[in-house]
C-alpha cells in the first residue's frame, strides 16, 4: 500500500513503499528508458531516408493537389500535427479521420490529392476499409506504417517506414516510440518539401502573421518608431535646452541634426555624466561639445528583429532611425517588449 504522509497524518493508496527514495529511483529509470527507447526508434528512422522517400517528396511537391492526411487513435492525432506543419510550411495539407472518412469525409479528396495513412501495424478494420476506397478514387497513397508486410503496406503507393521494435512504455503497449517515430518522419517529409519549394523567412512570415514569432519575420522598424517621440537638438544648441529636450520627449537620448536633418551625432544620459566629471563649467558648452560622433543608426524599413540585436550586441537601448541619411525618429528597447519580440 503507497503510503503518503503529511506532518502527523497518513493516506494509504495502492502498494505499501517505505522508502520514498525508491519511488524516485524507479521514476528516474523508467524516464531515462523512455527517452532512451524513442531516441532510438527515431534514431532508426535513418534507414528510412532512402531513394523511395526522395521519390516519395519528389511525388508530392510536383502534385497538383493536396496532401490528404488520416490515421485512427494516437495516430489521427500525429496526423493533425503533420498537417499543421505541412500548412505552415507552404504544402496544402487536410486531416481526414480514418473512422469518418467511411462516413462521409471521403467527399474531401480530390482526383489529384495524395493521401497518407499513418498506421504501426497497418492492420485496423478501419484503415483496411478506408485504403480500397481511396485507391477507388484514384488518388495516391502512402503508407506510413512499421510493419512492412501488413495491408497498408502492400497496398500503398509509397512506404514511409516506421520500424519500432517496442513502444517505451513498461508494458509495451501505449502508442510511445512508434508515435515518436511518426512525429520526427513527418517534420523529415515537411522539411524536405519546405527545401524543394525554396520556402523563405518571408514565405513563413505569410503563414505566420500572429504572435512573437510572425513579428519578428514581419514588423519592420517603419512600424514602430512614429509611436515615439522625435528629440533632436541643432548642434550649436545650448546645454540646458538640449538636456529640456532629452527630458522631456522621455528616451534617454537626443539626437544632434544639422539644418538639413542629417545626423551629425547623439547624446545620451552617459553622455552628460561625462560632462559633468569633465567639465567644471558647461555654461559655454553647446551639444555638438558633448554629443558621441557616428552614433549606430538603422534604416526604416529594416525588420525590427535586426534592431532588437544590434542593440543586444552593443548593449545600447536606442537606435537612431535613418532614411536616406537623415534622421527620422529612434526606436527603444521598451519598444521590442512592448511587440513582444523579447
Amino acid at each position: 500500500m503507497l503510503i503518503f504522509r503529511y506532518k502527523n497524518t497518513s493516506v494509504s493508496y495502492g502498494v505499501a513503499r517505505d522508502n520514498f527514495m525508491e519511488d524516485n529511483n524507479i521514476i528516474l529509470q523508467t524516464a531515462l528508458k523512455t527517452i532512451q527507447i524513442e531516441a532510438d526508434a527515431i534514431q532508426a528512422l535513418q534507414a528510412s531516408i532512402n531513394t523511395d522517400f526522395c521519390q516519395c517528396v519528389k511525388s508530392i511537391f510536383q502534385s497538383d493537389g493536396r496532401l490528404i492526411v488520416t490515421g485512427i487513435g494516437k495516430s489521427a492525432l500525429i496526423a493533425k500535427k503533420m498537417v499543421a506543419t505541412f500548412n505552415s510550411t507552404g504544402t496544402p495539407s487536410l486531416f481526414m479521420h480514418a473512422a469518418d472518412a467511411i462516413h462521409g469525409d471521403l467527399g474531401m479528396i480530390q482526383p489529384n490529392d495524395f493521401v497518407m495513412c499513418i498506421s504501426k501495424s497497418g492492420e485496423t478494420p478501419e484503415i483496411k476499409v478506408l485504403v480500397p476506397l481511396v485507391k477507388n478514387l484514384g488518388s495516391k497513397m502512402i503508407g506510413m506504417v512499421s510493419n512492412k508486410n501488413s495491408f497498408l503496406a502492400k497496398q500503398a503507393d509509397f512506404i514511409l517506414h516506421t520500424p519500432i521494435d517496442k513502444e517505451a512504455d513498461p508494458n509495451n503497449l501505449a502508442p510511445t516510440a512508434s508515435t515518436a517515430a511518426q512525429m520526427a518522419l513527418g517534420d523529415a517529409l515537411a522539411s524536405s518539401l519546405l527545401a524543394l519549394r525554396g520556402f523563405t523567412p518571408n514565405d513563413f512570415a505569410q503563414y505566420h502573421p500572429g504572435g512573437a514569432l510572425g513579428k519578428q519575420l514581419y514588423l519592420r522598424v517603419c512600424d514602430i518608431y512614429p509611436l515615439n517621440e522625435k528629440p533632436f537638438v541643432l548642434e550649436n544648441e545650448n546645454i540646458r535646452n538640449t538636456i529640456i529636450e532629452m527630458t522631456s520627449k522621455r528616451l534617454g537620448v537626443t539626437i544632434v541634426v544639422d539644418s538639413n536633418h542629417h545626423i551629425k551625432g547623439i547624446i545620451t544620459d552617459g553622455d552628460l555624466r561625462r560632462m559633468l566629471q569633465n567639465q567644471k563649467q558647461v555654461e559655454h558648452l553647446v551639444a555638438k561639445d558633448i554629443m558621441t560622433k557616428n552614433p549606430m543608426t538603422i534604416g526604416k524599413d529594416v525588420l525590427a528583429m535586426k534592431a532588437l540585436n544590434m542593440m543586444r550586441d552593443k548593449s545600447i537601448t536606442q537606435l537612431i532611425v535613418e532614411d536616406d541619411g537623415k534622421y527620422v525618429g529612434v526606436v527603444h528597447l521598451h519598444d521590442m517588449l512592448r511587440e513582444g519580440l523579447v
